[in-house]
């Protein structure tokens, strides 16, 4: 399995830098939570924002929400809904997209259980509007659809702890690759993004975890010039077991 990733990984920057690239800078800040109400379901709630480097432009907002069904205690499925709202620079306006998307993950310590490894597939099933200006007007041609993998290896690895081992501070070294699945009619080519972060935890009694980091956001485009978003990445995550409250 590491051969078949590494491989992947030589094939896709080798296909990066053989294109044109633009380059932007990005700011995102995220919310992640996972609830768990019983033995094997919770819910999931997420938001995005993401913006220009200057904090001033709003590039793209997204909202997600689920239930997950946990097999054990590293092992769960999940499914729900996410809403887009993308900004297009073309027409200066945001289109939607209506997502449904299915999960299963799986997580291992090691290390002593120091580290942790996270592997998570998802599988989205996206509605895509698109818009065109006519006489001055945006106006909507409706919505296309589309199927994509996503494979995403996170990996967090200990740092120190402060004053108590509720308290410590972790290494992220994370990447996910997004793949197009049948006939779409959004992007069809195979490789439709790859996001590739590293970046700093603080994590609180493994509730709550701040996140800093640098993600490179490689975007294929249908052009002859895709793009490369140097973003800087602030997440905060709570993982809370509502049967204890």
């Amino acid at each position: 399995m590491k051969r078949l990733l590494f491989f992947v990984s030589l094939l896709f920057f080798c296909y990066t830098y053989s294109q044109e690239l633009k380059q932007n800078q990005r700011v995102w800040f995220a919310y992640t939570g996972q609830y768990k109400v019983s033995n094997h379901w919770g819910y999931h709630i997420e938001a995005q924002f993401r913006m220009d480097n200057q904090l001033k432009q709003n590039q793209q907002n997204l909202f997600r929400i689920g239930a997950i069904y946990y097999l054990k205690s590293n092992k769960s499925f999940s499914a729900g809904y996410g809403l887009i709202t993308t900004y297009n620079a073309g027409v200066d306006d945001y289109f939607k997209e209506n997502r449904l998307w299915e999960q299963y993950q799986y997580s291992k310590n090691w290390n002593e259980t120091k580290n942790t490894t996270i592997h998570r597939f998802r599988f989205e099933n996206r509605w895509v509007e698109k818009l065109i200006v006519s006489n001055n007007n945006v106006v909507s041609l409706g919505n296309s659809f589309q199927n994509r993998l996503r494979y995403l290896n996170r990996n967090l690895f200990h740092i120190l702890n402060f004053k108590s081992t509720n308290e410590e501070l972790y290494a992220i070294l994370q990447n996910e690759v997004f793949l197009n699945a049948g006939d779409n009619k959004v992007n069809s080519k195979l490789i439709d993004q790859n996001r590739f972060l590293v970046g700093l935890g603080l994590n609180y009694n493994n509730n709550i975890r701040l996140e800093l980091g640098y993600l490179n956001h490689f975007i294929t485009s249908t052009s002859a010039t895709n793009v490369m978003n140097h973003t800087i990445s602030v997440s905060l995550l709570q993982n809370l077991d509502l049967q204890k409250h």
